[in-house]
């Protein structure tokens, strides 16, 4: 079920590595139905088993016995580090359709409050010293979108078996992806890289920063002495044939290059070189930089093959390492009922029984220590964010004792300044450097100062605001970048009255005019993901309080927002922009994360 072929027995005796290969791991959203996405998934693996030579296999029989008490010996039943609610998930039925050739498929709610769906198809088909694996599930949470992962990898039944070092990517993900019109959060999955023009920077850059990605994205550019449609086919293509289901990627042509390099000025590529861009990037970081690899375009030109191997190595890795989305998490563990012996084959059969046995013990243990691993390292990154936020808000809160004004005299907001800021006379930092003395240092304060901004309304519920002052010290400092981000929008506003803003407010950020607060690019995102978009309770959330005359019903749907702080679930303010309606801006929500694929 894989495009590239298996070693023959002949190579066995020769120099390679040994051992079990880097298993192949996608997991994507689909907008489609639980039901249609399944139907297509078991549409292709029936049309690629009937291309092999395999039997179809009949339709799946939504009504299956349970297993019967006397099945408490099957191995996968009470496997070490498998999920207590394991006994409880229906068993799978297991279709035999040629020499060797094994289809386990079960399916059935979810473990866990709230429940919700899943469907899983294993196939197991014979390879020179061992087992081809492959593990397709489609899984819907009570509140979320359908997702569908697909596992590849080699069992090997012999040590010192030469094998390849990572297990080619399935036919089955080349033939799904288009059809299902995978997505990563805001991404589209797609085969291969698709190319993109200067208009096209500013959703790349959206993409990058958001943190519904989850997948790398790698990025490539031109060189100067090559032509782009020769550059795509004769490297690009070539480099991200391992990458369909492991990352998006895209090339920039000439004019793409630069307006992206100018904004990520830290995490820039240029030259024929191919960064991959890992999940939450920081633009504004020059740290982060270094976070997401180079490819120059020298290593490319001398060993395409090898070249290919080296890009596929990050995605292949952040796969296998990546927490499960909560709705693949609790699916339960496969369940396989004992086989009887085929008439005239009996120890055939048992040998066979045996193996398959190990295989099952041996898959849940492994399944069980990935999720482990996995839960540990979300642990770990959440610890390290908010050591992150700790070390910043004190950094923040000693910057604001050194630029205080001496006496601790509180400092007037004058007309034409901004709110909480003053300009005093040059100094060491530049003539009129704004310093931040007047900046809220609690929610609390900030709701009560609402009034300083004159062409910004707050229609929302001002309780999830004021919950964030109880989230420890993080609170402090997302009150300050809160009154940053209304600051900005004030000033935005007030050119936007007049028709002098020059586009929205994300293109205000990118050219802020001299003079003005900054607000970084990076936090101020146009609107939600289609995923969000897409789905009706989420969507629902996003639909907040406006007056009369902005629209009859007293709702508007405000995609539009600024993140607050860093982080997948860190706190967003929601807006609406009707500078050329009712010219103001109409703040409906300040608070923690609303519910996307990344909260649970």
């Amino acid at each position: 079920m894989t495009s590239d072929t298996s070693p023959s027995p002949a190579h066995a005796g020769l120099p390679g590595p040994r051992g079990p290969a880097t298993p192949y791991r996608m997991t994507v959203t689909t907008a489609l139905p639980h039901a249609d996405a399944l139907a297509l998934a078991d549409q292709r693996l029936g049309a690629w088993l009937k291309q092999e030579g395999c039997e179809e296999p009949p339709p799946v029989v939504r009504e299956r016995a349970v297993l019967e008490p006397a099945d408490q010996h099957d191995p996968g039943a009470h496997a070490p580090g498998a999920s207590p609610d394991a006994a409880s998930a229906p068993p799978a039925e297991r279709l035999r359709l040629g020499d060797r050739v094994l289809l386990d498929r079960d399916g059935g709610a979810l473990r866990g409050p709230g429940s919700g769906r899943y469907d899983r198809r294993r196939l197991r088909t014979p390879a020179p010293h061992g087992t081809h694996q492959l593990t397709l599930t489609v899984a819907t949470g009570p509140e979320g979108p359908t997702w569908v992962r697909l596992e590849a990898e080699t069992h090997t039944t012999g040590t010192g078996v030469r094998t390849p070092c990572r297990v080619p990517v399935p036919e089955l993900a080349r033939t799904l992806l288009p059809l299902l019109d995978a997505a990563d959060g805001p991404a589209a999955v797609q085969l291969a890289p698709r190319v993109l023009a200067a208009a096209e920077v500013g959703a790349l850059i959206d993409e990058l920063c958001d943190p519904e990605r989850r997948l790398p994205t790698v990025v490539a550019s031109v060189p100067a002495d090559r032509t782009l449609d020769e550059w795509v086919a004769e490297v690009v293509r070539p480099l991200c044939a391992q990458l369909p289901g492991l990352a998006t990627a895209y090339v920039l042509d000439p004019g793409a290059r630069t307006e992206f390099n100018v904004a990520l000025e830290y995490h820039a590529v240029y030259g024929g070189a191919v960064r991959t861009y890992l999940p939450e990037v920081d633009p504004a970081s020059r740290h982060d930089g270094a976070r997401h690899p180079v490819l120059a375009r020298r290593r490319l030109e001398e060993d395409l093959r090898r070249a290919a191997g080296l890009i596929a190595r990050e995605p292949r890795r952040l796969a296998a390492e990546q927490p499960l989305p909560p709705a693949l998490a609790a699916v339960p563990v496969l369940r396989v009922p004992p086989q009887a012996p085929r008439p005239g084959h009996g120890p055939n059969d048992a040998a066979a029984r045996d193996e398959l046995a190990a295989l099952a013990h041996e898959e849940q243990q492994d399944r069980a220590d990935q999720q482990a691993r996995a839960d540990e390292l979300e642990r770990a990154r959440h610890s390290l964010r908010r050591e992150r936020r700790h070390g910043a808000a004190q950094m923040r809160a000693l910057a604001g004792r050194l630029c205080a004004v001496p006496g601790g005299a509180a400092v007037p907001v004058r007309p034409g300044r901004r709110p909480g800021s003053t300009q005093g006379p040059a100094g060491p930092s530049g003539p009129g450097t704004p310093e931040t003395p007047g900046t809220p240092g609690s929610f609390v304060e900030l709701m009560a100062r609402l009034g300083e901004f004159p062409l910004l309304t707050f229609t929302g519920d001002q309780k999830a605001a004021l919950a964030l002052d109880e989230l420890h010290c993080a609170g402090a400092g997302w009150a300050r970048l809160t009154w940053d981000g209304l600051t900005a929008l004030q000033e935005y506003a007030e050119a936007a009255v007049r028709g002098a803003a020059g586009g929205d407010f994300k293109q205000w950020c990118e050219r802020t005019p001299a003079g003005c607060h900054r607000f970084p690019p990076r936090k101020a995102v146009r609107g939600e993901s289609r995923t969000v978009f897409s789905h009706t309770k989420w969507k629902r959330e996003r639909m907040l309080p406006v007056p009369e005359c902005v629209d009859a019903s007293r709702r508007a749907f405000m995609g539009a927002h600024l993140r607050i702080g860093g982080g997948r679930t860190a706190p967003r303010l929601h807006y609406l922009d009707d500078c050329s309606g009712s010219g103001r801006i109409y703040v409906g929500y300040i608070g923690l994360h609303l519910t996307n694929t990344r909260t649970n």
